[in-house]
């Protein structure tokens, strides 16, 4: 995907004011009427599965541009305000605990879309290996806490959700849509949205491809012998390792890693082949019992997690020679790029694509004109 901008998103405290939700539930009402009514229930969930023209609808609501707000205050707004029945599509989910009635919410406007029994465990099945893909498969150091799902009568839909990283205070958003998705396991977002990180594990890279296959042969292989390697490479057996096989003597000092006769030298400060603390063996019984026939079968096996997906991947590197991504999959970082060219020139053809079109939404809408006036003048400070 080209990269477009970015946006970094802080951690904010405390919750918007009730004036200020009123106002943007108003706003958020008229633009989505128009917007339906001009491209459809589709075009209207493809817009809010791109990054920018998400980000471009909170600067029109009056809400922090920057701020982790904006996911989990608008996602909310627009649940608020759009009714199934009305718009033709529905939104289940959001932050905390509402994301944990993500299910629940399906099947309460499952309904009126009139959606099958069939699309209904669809829909459930890609709001949890979406869920699942973000948590353990990009291991970027942020937790997931917001999870929105926004589906249509005819069952597309896209995914919005949101990780913290109270370490940095930082949080990263995550865009999903499903005509884009090709495979759960590779390349599916439609963009991320947080600050780049130096290291982190994105199985779900192309280049992971052959670190996935040879993490589902692991797995499906005696999960005894699988502990007794990772006790080896995790420093507490390491004599009994094969010749031709990778010795790290401890994982806190690491001498060399040594792999059919070659010798890379690795500093023990190097985070990424830090092997987890625990990992979780009743899952891959379980996983081994399954024997699953892919990797996104391998995910779904409950109780597979980020520590059990990255001890994987390690072995599948460091014994196999199967190497993973340790590149940031992170795409955008202040909206539409600088005014200055940094980190990257203006994409002047999307921000003024988005710009006209809420502009027009807005003097459609049937909102006063001073709303409207208001909106209009901030927009190109924020846009």
């Amino acid at each position: 995907m080209k990269k477009l901008g970015t946006v970094d998103l802080p951690l904010h405290g405390g919750k918007a004011p009730q004036w200020l939700l009123k106002r943007m539930k108003g706003l958020a009402h008229a633009i989505f009427e128009v917007i339906v009514d001009e491209y459809g229930v589709n075009g209207a969930i493809e817009k809010l599965a791109d990054p920018l023209w998400f980000q471009s609808l909170s600067c029109a609501l009056a809400y922090d541009w920057h701020s982790s707000g904006t996911t989990t205050v608008v996602c909310g707004v627009l649940k608020s305000v759009i009714e199934p029945e009305e718009f033709g599509f529905g939104i289940a989910g959001g932050k905390g605990k509402a994301s944990r009635k993500t299910l629940s919410d399906i099947d309460a406007f499952g309904d009126t879309l009139r959606l099958s029994d069939a699309k209904l465990a669809e829909l459930k099945y890609a709001s949890r290996i979406s869920a699942k893909v973000d948590n353990a498969c990009v291991q970027d150091g942020y937790q997931l806490y917001h999870h929105s799902m926004f589906v249509t009568e005819k069952g597309k839909w896209a995914v919005i959700q949101q990780g913290m990283n109270p370490g940095d205070r930082y949080a990263r958003r995550y865009h999903w849509l499903s005509s884009s998705v090709k495979r759960y396991v590779e390349e599916p977002h439609q963009g991320i949205v947080g600050r780049q990180c130096e290291t982190v594990l994105d199985l779900t890279s192309k280049e992971s491809r052959g670190c996935r296959g040879t993490s589902v042969d692991l797995a499906r292989t005696n999960p005894k012998e699988l502990e007794r390697v990772y006790k080896e490479l995790s420093g507490g057996d390491a004599k009994k390792l094969k010749s031709d096989q990778t010795t790290l003597a401890t994982f806190d000092v690491i001498p060399a890693v040594e792999f059919k006769g070659k010798v890379t030298a690795l500093k023990g400060g190097d985070l990424r082949y830090r092997m987890p603390r625990r990992v979780n063996w009743d899952a891959l019984h379980e996983v081994y019992d399954k024997q699953p026939a892919n990797y996104e079968e391998f995910l779904c096996v409950r109780g597979v997690g980020p520590a059990t997906v990255r001890a994987l991947a390690l072995v599948s590197e460091l014994i196999y020679g199967e190497p993973a991504s340790w590149r940031d999959p992170v795409k955008f970082s202040y909206a539409f790029g600088g005014k200055d060219g940094v980190p990257y020139p203006v994409d002047k053809r999307t921000m003024d694509e988005t710009t006209e079109l809420i502009r027009n939404a807005l003097k459609e809408a049937k909102v006063s004109q001073t709303m409207v006036a208001d909106v209009l003048k901030r927009m190109p400070r924020a846009l």
